[in-house]
């Protein structure tokens, strides 16, 4: 019986989640929004056909994995360290920015005890990479270099917000942050980073003879699906987030990343061109499951919208999660617009925000009203971004 509620949950995901997505890009709205949406509907929140479970969650991240491994692919690792330093100083900005508003206003005008204000600040300066570049790609923005500026600082948010989960952690359980830990986990993400690459790369010429000798159909996707998940499980062994390790992998197998010496001098370009364009309908079938989940992971009965104290709470959080963000733009290549754009792309929370208002209220730091204005403020970032962005970029 457990088998065949699996079955029908996965009925109504893949259709509400494709059928919501149809709306709202008939709508000339982002796809994406139409995903979540559809998890909001069906989930909790509203219908309560679907509840998120370990099965479901598994598939949404190998839905999460794909689409890093598509960025990755599209990925010219060469301009992507071009702008290396302006998403440096956009990660930074737009972690810093955010959490010394979020400290203020939590403190100074709600006078919440220092650890609830730390997890409040955790979940605002978080990004969530999946929606920003689905959103850049569905408008066609997703090859500039403002996109490639916010990848570069989504991925950098994504190592910070693993650091500061792991501090925020260890200081709920003991009272105390573990330097040592956190300075460890830092150095095995940066190691991976700069090796995982290079092996992923040392691969490809062994798995492009493994498919010129293949004598059955689907050896690409299956090889590249296996290292994609290979990686990710190494990123996670060393602490860093499962999504750097596909995106490692993505970038490894893209045309535009080689090794010039010695044999690697081939691109191995045709084998490139065979993974893209394998992988697409694996991705187009998991990728929304990922933003559906994210939707069903919010559930909005927790939250009193009669309550005065939950909007002026909810208003000001977003004013500064929003306008932190924001700020971050200044350092984008370009004039007003392009900063205003980089800016914007780095303003929804989605799955990332979500987590870390999670772990507070498992932990007992984050009570229910605590808990639901940061949820709800998750989800105002997650959905007024992507339509600020199809409209600036309409009007571009």
């Amino acid at each position: 019986m457990e088998t065949v509620n699996f079955f029908i949950s996965l009925v109504i995901i893949l259709l509400s989640a494709k059928l919501m997505g149809e709306l709202f890009a008939w709508m000339k709205l982002p796809s994406v929004l139409g995903e979540v949406v559809a998890g909001i509907v069906v989930g909790p929140s509203l219908l309560g056909w679907v509840h998120i479970d370990s099965v479901l969650l598994a598939l949404a991240e190998i839905g999460i994995l794909l689409l890093l491994v598509e960025v990755g692919l599209e990925t010219d690792i060469v301009q992507l360290i071009k702008v290396g330093p302006r998403s440096f100083l956009v990660a930074v900005t737009g972690i810093i920015a955010p959490a010394l508003l979020a400290y203020g206003v939590s403190s100074w005008i709600f006078g919440l005890p220092f650890i609830v204000t730390m997890f409040i600040c955790g979940t605002l300066v978080a990004t969530s990479i999946g929606i920003s570049l689905r959103v850049l790609r569905e408008i066609g923005r997703h090859e500039t270099a403002v996109a490639r500026t916010v990848l570069g600082a989504a991925v950098l948010d994504d190592i910070a917000g693993v650091l500061i989960l792991a501090v925020l952690f260890d200081f709920a359980l003991n009272q105390e942050i573990n330097v040592g830990h956190t300075t460890a986990v830092f150095g095995y993400i940066v190691a991976f980073l700069l090796i995982a690459p290079v092996m992923a790369k040392l691969l490809v010429p062994t798995m492009t003879r493994l498919n010129n000798i293949s004598r059955t159909e689907g050896m690409v996707p299956t090889l590249a699906v296996a290292l994609m998940l290979a990686f990710a499980v190494v990123a996670h062994t060393l602490g860093a987030p499962a999504i750097l390790g596909a995106f490692a992998a993505g970038i490894a197998l893209s045309r535009h990343f080689f090794l010039p010496v010695g044999p690697m001098q081939t691109k191995h370009e045709s084998f490139a061109e065979k993974v893209e364009h394998q992988l697409q309908p694996i991705t187009n079938l998991f990728v929304p499951v990922f933003f559906f989940v994210v939707g069903a992971s919010i559930n909005l009965r927790v939250i009193d919208f009669s309550s005065a104290g939950f909007w002026w709470m909810t208003g000001l959080f977003t004013f500064v999660a929003v306008l932190g963000k924001m700020v971050s733009g200044i350092w984008a290549e370009g004039g007003f617009q392009e900063k205003l754009f980089c800016g914007m792309a780095m303003v929804p929370r989605g799955e990332v925000g979500l987590i870390f208002a999670e772990v507070g209220k498992k932990n007992g730091v984050l009570d229910e009203a605590q808990y639901a204005v940061a949820v709800f403020v998750v989800v105002l970032t997650t959905f007024i971004a992507p339509v600020i962005l199809r409209g600036m970029a309409k009007n571009k």
